[in-house]
């Protein structure tokens, strides 16, 4: 199993027995407000577990949708994800319990999960897609340090209304001039195995 570890959390590969606790998650009126009816839907989510737990089994591996867990709690409150694209490119996703955001918790986590990217994975950019009415996913990729680079006018039509969306992306040059720390390797429960979300505060779908 994959594990990554930052001061408050733990982010580590999502299991079936996280099924229950990522549906509730998802069901909560205000994690819904971005997301279209059919990707509210408590099915897809029961769906999304079992692939997530799929995909973490993969060689050479690709996804990496990491639950986030509460250290002093041991609780799942949310997800992360870096999907591994061609061209050293890979997608950022994220997405929190309701009750657990406005305290810098995502910030950590996709903090750590970057970092891991750009220096384990050898990831050159990533970027993040996200409804330009989502400002706190907004400040959460920037706080990233992240460049808006697009945006698309009337880009997701659901829930009767067109959608503006925005693109965000940091390069590894760009991560490294800001002086941040990256882990070089996850703890692990076995071999790591290196390839070869919206909320509130979120950035991009978590599938």
């Amino acid at each position: 199993m994959f594990i990554l570890e930052t001061e408050r959390l733990r982010l580590r590969d999502m299991r079936l027995d996280d099924e229950a606790a990522f549906v509730a998650i998802t069901q909560d009126e205000r994690y819904q407000r971005f997301y279209s009816e059919e990707d509210g839907r408590a099915q897809k989510y029961r769906e999304l577990t079992r692939l997530f737990v799929e995909q973490a089994g993969e060689r050479p591996r690709r996804a990496y949708q990491l639950a986030i867990e509460h250290k002093a709690t041991n609780a799942l409150i949310g997800t992360v994800c870096l999907r591994l694209e061609s061209d050293q490119q890979a997608s950022m996703g994220c997405g929190m319990a309701c009750h657990s955001q406005g305290r810098g918790l995502m910030q950590e986590a996709a903090s750590a999960l970057a970092g891991f990217g750009f220096a384990s994975l050898g990831v050159h950019r990533i970027y993040a897609e996200t409804l330009s009415r989502n400002r706190a996913a907004i400040r959460l990729c920037s706080s990233l340090g992240m460049r808006q680079e697009a945006h698309f006018r009337e880009h997701r039509y659901f829930k009767g209304l067109w959608w503006d969306t925005v693109v965000f992306a940091l390069l590894r040059s760009e991560w490294s001039h800001q002086g941040r720390a990256a882990p070089t390797e996850p703890a692990t429960c076995g071999s790591p195995h290196p390839p070869t979300g919206p909320t509130d505060e979120s950035a991009g779908p978590p599938q």
